[in-house]
């Protein structure tokens, strides 16, 4: 019997009726796409940096799945999720990985979310952490009261942190929006180090919970604690429906002689996986060609999608969702910490001091630093 080719199976998913399309559906995984049948050009996957997750261990993990299924994609590096969003706006039969946090906040940037397709969703997720020095910064509810008063520190501007950090100003206008000393760093690991050398100094970032990081080796050895982000206003949005953020029990650091390892509650957003929307290919042929190549995606099984990379499996072993009950016990303690600092900051202003001393105008303690020192005499 002859296998129906590729384009065999986009023409059918148009045309069969409701019956056909579910039987063909429960049969799909099973068939055998011909490959003289697939374009010749492999499609590209847009992801984020070489070294980074996306790139190197999840785009792989599904070009490999859809290699043996005679369809081809090509991974790309990018510099994150909204510019993955602008490629895949640009070229609708191109896929792109991000945050669904970034994918949210930046929709509207790119004609809307109507431009895109999510096609997988909430296979795996990343966590958002704050780190600090300052004792009396111990909840999100504090960290929102003061963030006029502290000094923000952030990986580079295209990435998917620091569009965090201005997704949780925009949801949360009068906690984190009114942080007024906001820096870029070169990186990930110099936020970290500037906000830990800093007197009221923060540093934001979004990474996999994994305590053999070496960002995290860095927040230990600095001295710095982790701040939950875990607030009623951030657990309560939601795009199409869906949560796009979920408190989880993150491990940060290894266990010791006598020592657990230490653990901490997170807001965490699921990785996306998107492509265009097939009313925007124009051309019939290639519209039905990146319809079939969506629902093969679909259909994929989720431990096809992960790497086999050691790492991942300890991930998933370690993080777990949080209970309702104990979702409500953190988004309460978090609004009482509010209610704690406000009366703080308030005394604060009226007496026209500062909490936390500024960063000196930005970089210019980091800048103070770098100079070349004079030889000793």
């Amino acid at each position: 019997m002859t296998q129906p080719s590729f384009l065999q199976l986009a023409d059918q998913r148009h045309g069969l009726s409701c019956r056909a399309q579910l039987m063909l559906a429960a049969i799909g995984a099973a068939v055998v796409v011909s490959a003289s049948a697939i374009p010749a050009t492999a499609q590209p996957a847009f992801t984020g940096g070489e070294a980074g997750a996306y790139h190197s261990h999840f785009c792989p993990a599904l070009a490999s799945a859809l290699k043996r299924r005679n369809v081809d994609l090509s991974c790309r590096p990018s510099n994150g999720t909204a510019d993955n969003m602008g490629r895949v706006a640009n070229d609708p039969r191109a896929f792109g990985y991000g945050q669904l946090d970034v994918f949210a906040l930046k929709a509207n940037a790119y004609g809307g979310r109507q431009v895109f397709k999510r096609v997988r969703s909430d296979d795996v997720r990343e966590c958002v952490f704050a780190v600090t020095k300052e004792k009396d910064i111990r909840k999100y509810g504090e960290l929102a009261v003061f963030a006029s008063q502290l000094n923000f520190f952030l990986p580079p501007d295209t990435s998917g942190s620091t569009n965090t950090f201005r997704y949780l100003q925009e949801i949360d206008p009068n906690g984190l929006g009114q942080a007024q000393d906001v820096f870029i760093a070169k990186s990930t690991e110099s936020a970290i180090q500037r906000a830990l050398e800093t007197p009221g100094g923060v540093a934001f970032f979004v990474q996999f919970p994994d305590p053999n990081n070496a960002r995290f080796r860095l927040v230990q050895d600095l001295g710095g604690h982790m701040v939950p982000i875990v607030d009623r206003v951030i657990l309560s949005q939601t795009v199409d429906g869906q949560p796009i953020y979920f408190a989880q029990e993150t491990q940060v650091t290894n266990a010791r002689w006598l020592r657990s390892g230490r653990k901490v509650i997170t807001a965490c957003t699921p990785l996306v996986v998107f492509t265009g929307a097939e009313e925007a290919i124009a051309d019939a042929r290639a519209r039905r060609e990146h319809g079939a190549r969506i629902d093969i995606v679909q259909r994929l099984r989720p431990q096809e999608l992960l790497p086999r990379a050691p790492l991942f499996a300890r991930l998933i072993k370690r993080t777990k969702q949080l209970s309702s009950s104990g979702v409500a016990r953190l988004t309460d303690l978090s609004e009482k910490a509010r209610e704690r600092a406000r009366p703080m900051l308030e005394r604060a202003k009226q007496a026209g001091t500062r909490l936390y001393e500024r960063a000196k105008e930005g970089a210019e303690i980091m800048i103070e630093k770098a100079k070349p020192q004079p030889a000793a005499q």
